[in-house]
C-alpha cells in the first residue's frame, strides 16, 4: 500500500521564514523582512532544506513526496504573491474559516491573471533529490477566495473562475516540466459544502483543464487546523461535509480525494461514495502530539479496506506536518509506513 504526505513539514531551524505553526506573525506586511533576514544565503538554505526534508521523507519510506511548504510563510498567500490582480500593498483585517481565525490579507483589485512562471522551478529542484515522485501543492480557487479581500469581483463564484484559470496556468506549466503528482488543496468545501457543489467543483476541475492522463489530478479537503500543537476542542468542519460532497466528487474528474480520518473517525462506509476514486486516508494526527500504535493504525486500515480496494488506498497524515517537532513528526511517519507495508 502506497503512502503520501499532503504538504507542510516542520521547518529547520536555520530557515527563519515565520509562518503559523511556530505562533509567529506571517502576515504580509512582515514578509519582506522576514525574506530579507535569510540575506545572501536565502537560495542556499531553502535548497538544504528542501534536500534534507525530501530525504527524510525518503528514509521514512512516504513513496509520493512533497517539499515541505518550506518556502511557504503562508500557504494560500504565497501563490497569490505570483499573480496579478492581487495588491499586497492594500491591506484587509479579515476573519475567516467560520470565524476562527483573523488576520490581514491583500486585496484583488483587477482581474487576477497568472504571473511568471515559479511552480516548475521549484519541483524541479525538489524533484533532483530523488527518484521518488514529489508532488506539488497548490491552494484551490475557493479557498483563496475566503482568504483574501475583494474590492474587484461582484461575487465567489466569477472570482473562482479567473482563479481557477490562473491556477491553471500554472498547473499547465508544471505538467511541461514533467510533474505528474499535482494537488489541489479546498478545505473550504468541507466549510462550505452548499457553495463547493454549486461551483466550486466546477472551478477545482477547471484548474486541471487540459491536463493529459497521465497526470494525477489530486484533492485535499481537511476540516481545519488548531493555532497550537494539542489544542483542546478546536474548531473543525462538520465530517457530515464530506457526505454532501461526495457524489458530486465522485461524478468529477479529479483522481484521487484525500480526507482526514485520524483526529475524528468517519463512519467508513463514506469510502463506498467514492468508487470511482482513490482515497488518500488521513491515519495520523498532525496537531497532536500523541504517537499512534501500529496496531491502531492497522485496525483502521482494515476497517476502511472493509469499504474499498486496497489498490485505491493510499495512507498519509490528516493534513500537513508542519505544527509537528521533527523528531514526533518521523516517528508518526515511520509508524505508518510499516503499516502501509504490510498490507
Amino acid at each position: 500500500m502506497k503512502t503520501t504526505t499532503i504538504g507542510s513539514y516542520p521547518k529547520p531551524p536555520y530557515l527563519r521564514i515565520p509562518d503559523w505553526f511556530q505562533n509567529e506573525d506571517n502576515s504580509p506586511k512582515d514578509w519582506k523582512k522576514a525574506w530579507s533576514l535569510l540575506g545572501k544565503k536565502k537560495d542556499e538554505l531553502i535548497k538544504k532544506a528542501c534536500q534534507e526534508i525530501i530525504k527524510e521523507q525518503e528514509t521514512c519510506g512516504i513513496n509520493i513526496i512533497t517539499d515541505g511548504e518550506v518556502r511557504r510563510e503562508n500557504y494560500i498567500l504565497y501563490h497569490c504573491r505570483h499573480l496579478k490582480g492581487i495588491d499586497f500593498s492594500k491591506l484587509t483585517k479579515k476573519v475567516v474559516r467560520s470565524g476562527s481565525y483573523e488576520s490581514l490579507f491583500p486585496t484583488i483589485t483587477s482581474k487576477v491573471v497568472a504571473g511568471e512562471s515559479f511552480l516548475p522551478k521549484e519541483w524541479k529542484m525538489s524533484q533532483s533529490f530523488t527518484k521518488c515522485p514529489v508532488k506539488i501543492t497548490i491552494p484551490g480557487p475557493m479557498s483563496i477566495s475566503d482568504n483574501i479581500s475583494n474590492e474587484y469581483y461582484s461575487d465567489s463564484k466569477t472570482m473562482g473562475i479567473d482563479l481557477g484559470n490562473a491556477i491553471n496556468t500554472e498547473i499547465k506549466r508544471l505538467v511541461d516540466s514533467g510533474c505528474k503528482h499535482i494537488q489541489v488543496d479546498e478545505p473550504l468545501f468541507a466549510r462550505k459544502p452548499s457553495e463547493a457543489i454549486d461551483y466550486g467543483i466546477d472551478n477545482l476541475e477547471r484548474c486541471f483543464h487540459g491536463c493529459p492522463k497521465e497526470i494525477v489530478k489530486i484533492l485535499h479537503i481537511c476540516c481545519g487546523y488548531p493555532n497550537k500543537l494539542d489544542a483542546v476542542d478546536y474548531p473543525k468542519a462538520p465530517l457530515e461535509s464530506y457526505w454532501k460532497i461526495s457524489e458530486a466528487l465522485n461524478n468529477s474528474t479529479i483522481d484521487q480525494i484525500s480526507l482526514e480520518d485520524a483526529h475524528r473517525n468517519n463512519n467508513l462506509s463514506l469510502l463506498e461514495k467514492f468508487d470511482s476514486k482513490t482515497i488518500i486516508l488521513g491515519v495520523v494526527k498532525i496537531a497532536n502530539s500523541e504517537i499512534e500504535s501500529e496496531e491502531k493504525i492497522n485496525q483502521r486500515v482494515k476497517q476502511a479496506l472493509e469499504h474499498i480496494d486496497k489498490r485505491k488506498l493510499i495512507l498519509a497524515p490528516d493534513c500537513g506536518l508542519g505544527f509537528l517537532p521533527k523528531k514526533l513528526c518521523l516517528q508518526k511517519l515511520k509508524i505508518m509506513t510499516k503499516v502501509a507495508k504490510s498490507f
